[in-house]
């Protein structure tokens, strides 16, 4: 956390309709005047972006569990130094699509690598920096994935490929997080109409900022 700018982090299953908010989020509040910014992970800066496309090609089926989940801390990492830390020392509100989170559910819990062992490879490569608030998409699997299947503009990479178990363990994942940073971790039911969405989550930021 920092006593400077504000570090809000969105997360969801694979469908939730966080990125299409997000962007929705980040012109309401540039036009209201805030010093904010838009970025995502796995990318946001040149050598992360290629890390991204490593991770997530389609032909990488064969990567292992563990090179996936140092592979995303190393995009983590850089993107933290280049575009995160900066910003958020110069009084600027980050937005950023998936952190920290999405690595304990994704690699840690789904993955079976254990929350606790990426947790420790995380903190790492971020130190002291999480985010002030996270916002969770909260979207069944099912539900999820049938959003993908029927957008055919959306970005489709080597999770989406992956049984609907693994993406029951992710959900089941985030849960156990919720549980664990009440604090930091709001939820906001993501089933709903992207409008209903954005108002919802707009209310959970506008106690924050």
């Amino acid at each position: 956390m920092t006593d400077k700018g504000l570090f809000i982090t969105f997360e969801g299953p694979e469908g939730a309709g966080k990125t299409t908010v997000i962007k929705e989020l980040y012109d309401r509040l540039k036009s209201d005047g805030r010093k904010v910014i838009l970025t995502r992970e796995p990318g946001g800066v040149p050598i992360a972006e290629k890390i991204r496309h490593i991770i997530l090609d389609n032909t990488h089926q064969e990567m292992d569990a563990k090179t996936e989940a140092l592979l995303y801390a190393a995009a983590r990492r850089q993107h933290l130094v280049e575009i995160v830390i900066p910003a958020l020392n110069e009084d600027t509100i980050v937005l950023c699509d998936r952190f920290i989170d999405s690595s304990l559910a994704y690699q840690g819990y789904a993955r079976g690598l254990g929350i606790e062992e990426v947790l420790s490879i995380n903190q790492f490569a971020i130190g002291d920096t999480m985010p002030d608030l996270t916002l969770f998409f909260d979207i069944k699997p099912e539900d999820g994935l049938a959003r993908i299947s029927n957008n055919s503009g959306r970005e489709q990479n080597r999770l989406d490929n992956e049984s609907i178990n693994f993406h029951k363990k992710v959900y089941e994942g985030y849960q156990l997080l919720i549980e664990r940073f009440p604090n930091r971790i709001h939820t906001t039911d993501a089933s709903q109409s992207k409008d209903i969405v954005k108002e919802n989550v707009w209310e959970i930021m506008s106690k924050f900022i």
